[in-house]
């Protein structure tokens, strides 16, 4: 993706719950936007955020519920 078209940007890694995997990444749009795009096997659980990012941003894409991911917990 190529910001200079309007486009997202990655800014971070999200790390499988193996704590090492990368399993899918943060992408920030021009409009300032965040959101998530998954690897070729989708969603997986997230342990954590490389680099990490701000509690707002996280909030934005719903991290809680990204960590929870397959264990039937809807919240």
């Amino acid at each position: 993706m190529n910001d200079d078209k309007g486009e997202g940007v990655a800014i971070a890694n999200l790390i499988g719950a193996d704590g090492c995997s990368i399993v899918g990444w943060v992408y920030c749009w021009t409009t300032g936007a965040h959101a998530v795009m998954w690897d070729v096997h989708g969603p997986k659980p997230v342990s954590e955020i490389r680099p990490d990012l701000t509690a707002e941003q996280k909030q934005e894409i719903a991290f809680d519920a990204l960590t929870r991911i397959g264990s039937g917990d809807s919240r």
